[in-house]
């Protein structure tokens, strides 16, 4: 599916399906690499279907890990 539109992240958001245990979002119709937490005001998550997402949190903690260690 090419350019989304908002009522269709909306839809995905929405779905239960798209929720492991409610809170690991995996889509692989969504393409969004960090799309809203179930609960929005809590900011980000990561769409475990996207390869991409995976790779910006290996590379996220990684840097966290150097940060830590200077």
């Amino acid at each position: 599916m090419e350019n989304p539109d908002q009522n269709k992240y909306d839809q995905w958001h929405d779905d239960p399906k798209n929720w492991i245990w409610g809170l690991f979002y995996f889509n692989r119709e969504d393409k969004r690499i960090f799309p809203p937490k179930r609960i929005s005001w809590l900011g980000w998550t990561i769409n475990f279907a996207n390869p991409y997402s995976i790779v910006a949190l290996i590379l996220l903690f990684g840097l966290i890990i150097i940060v830590s260690r200077l």
